[in-house]
């Protein structure tokens, strides 16, 4: 049964690869149909398509909320939700320090590998920030995190 751009199959297709692929289903399956219909110049201008709508929004929103944001009303209504954030970010990375070090709450195992790669990444981190005035990016710790636990484990 066809109804209209793609066959049932083709979108079956399209699920598993959406499945198994970074972003939302509607970007890859604009990239998809637009492949399969038209080839690379089909996906890059459904892809964009797409894409362009919610773009302009936030672009527009931005502009509008720029102004708003510095308003003392707006800043007492979004202080809070900066605390409240930094105390997500920081309960999910103890937690993930405690279930990748100790190995969880149940069943304590000490990886001492992980310990020690977390002490030397945090000494780095907070150590760069003594030296530089912004210290290590915070991507760049990231990469160095996973070449060294590819070192360190392996390539799994």
């Amino acid at each position: 049964m066809s109804y209209g751009w793609i066959e049932e199959e083709q979108l079956s297709y399209m699920i598993a690869v959406s499945e198994s692929t970074p972003g939302p289903i509607m970007v890859n399956l604009a990239t998809y149909i637009g492949s399969v219909k038209a080839g690379v110049p089909g996906a890059l201008i459904a892809t964009f398509a797409v894409v362009l709508p919610a773009f302009l929004i936030v672009v527009l929103l931005t502009l509008v909320l720029k102004n708003l944001v510095k308003k003392p009303a707006v800043q007492s209504m979004v202080s809070p939700l900066k605390a409240c954030v930094t105390g997500i970010i920081l309960a999910t990375g103890a937690y993930m320090i405690l279930m990748n070090c100790l190995g969880g709450f149940t069943k304590v195992s000490v990886d001492v590998a992980a310990i020690l790669l977390s002490v030397i990444l945090a000494v780095v981190y907070y150590g760069s920030r003594k030296i530089v005035k912004n210290g290590v990016s915070p991507i760049l710790l990231i990469c160095l995190a996973g070449i060294a636990g590819v070192l360190i484990y392996g390539w799994q």
